[in-house]
């Protein structure tokens, strides 16, 4: 890898989403130089800094301090920390260890193969905390620190490749202290990365009316509604407890925002015909209210059909690819076909133009 002309970055997002993560990197940083595209990260350059960017697809952001390349997995991450300690490491990368924020006090190190927790020598550990101390001026806390800084091993193997891949390791800093989704959403609850994800396959834009009909919790209307400044979202849930959350989450936006606690399919006697610029919705993956999933897809693309306008657009998020493209095929032409990897399910992201 040439020498970094910006800083480096690693970002995490849904695994699946490469292209559209390209695609929104180099839209949104002129003179970005991607440097690793895999799946579920990206590794980039800029001269762009970072309170700048807003991202919103991207899980977690790193700042990188230096990268390794390697031959084989064995001892990898041993010779990078080792690596480090020696102080190998240039001197823009010791800049990232050393600026922090003045409320961090504490820090701790996490190491990661291939996206699984990894475990070292205690020694090598303790003289990766001594380094980072001394540098940082922050103390060691495994608990609850402030910071964190990484040392991450993967390789850039494709499943359709017969190369290898390239195996690397990179030892960075954490700049966003997001919690794992899973522990701070509700359940089924979509990551706000997805959300708006979701929202900008839809082409949202300022003057739309979209439509969530299962809205759930309200990751999509908050997205919609917060990033992408359209008119008006209805949405709709017969979950009487994700209703009233979502009611609650959104009770300051009574112009723009209309939530039917009802059955999305009554809404089709409520709401005018050819009303709605974007449907962009979580629906459930399996039955709903003992109808089973083939008939509600039907009902929905149904539905759709009335309430969409000419050049509407629609983008689910679904988990049965072969009801849903079914029900679609005679009403509108398919632009995505994404599979993701979601808390470790198998779902595809889908969006029709009509």
């Amino acid at each position: 890898m040439r020498p970094s002309a910006g800083s480096l970055y690693y970002a995490s997002f849904i695994p699946g989403l490469q292209e559209f993560i390209a695609e929104t990197v180099r839209e949104r940083l002129h003179d970005v130089v991607i440097h690793r595209l895999l799946d579920g990260a990206i590794l980039f350059e800029t001269s762009l800094a970072y309170d700048r960017f807003n991202f919103l697809c991207f899980n977690n952001i790193f700042a990188v301090a230096g990268i390794m390349e390697h031959t084989a997995p064995d001892g990898a991450l041993e010779a990078h920390i080792s690596a480090v300690i020696r102080n190998s490491i240039p001197f823009a990368a010791e800049q990232v260890i050393a600026h922090n924020s003045a409320k961090f006090r504490t820090f701790r190190i996490v190491i990661s193969c291939e996206n699984t927790p990894a475990a070292i020598n205690e020694k090598l550990r303790l003289g990766a905390e001594q380094y980072i101390a001394q540098l940082s001026g922050l103390k060691v806390d495994r608990a609850r620190p402030d910071a964190e800084f990484w040392f991450l091993y993967r390789h850039d193997h494709q499943p359709e490749s017969t190369s290898p891949g390239r195996r690397f390791s990179v030892f960075m800093k954490r700049l966003t202290m997001r919690p794992s989704w899973e522990k701070s959403l509700h359940p089924g609850e979509l990551p706000p990365p997805l959300a708006w994800t979701l929202c900008r396959l839809g082409n949202l834009k300022h003057g739309d009316i979209v439509f969530d009909p299962f809205c759930g919790y309200g990751s999509i209307p908050s997205a919609a509604l917060k990033y992408f400044h359209i008119t008006r979202c209805i949405a709709c849930d017969s979950n009487e407890k994700a209703a009233a959350y979502t009611a609650a989450r959104h009770k300051s936006r009574s112009v723009d925002f209309v939530l039917h606690k009802a059955d999305f399919r009554s809404l089709a006697s409520v709401l005018p015909e050819k009303s709605v610029d974007a449907i962009i919705t979580d629906p459930p993956w399996g039955h709903y209210q003992d109808i089973p999933v083939t008939q509600l897809y039907e009902d929905m693309f149904r539905i759709f059909d009335l309430l969409l306008k000419t050049d509407g657009r629609v983008v689910i998020l679904g988990g049965r690819t072969d009801a849903l493209l079914q029900a679609a095929q005679n009403r509108f032409a398919l632009h995505h076909n994404i599979p993701i990897l979601l808390s470790g399910k198998k779902a595809t992201i889908y969006s029709w133009q009509r």
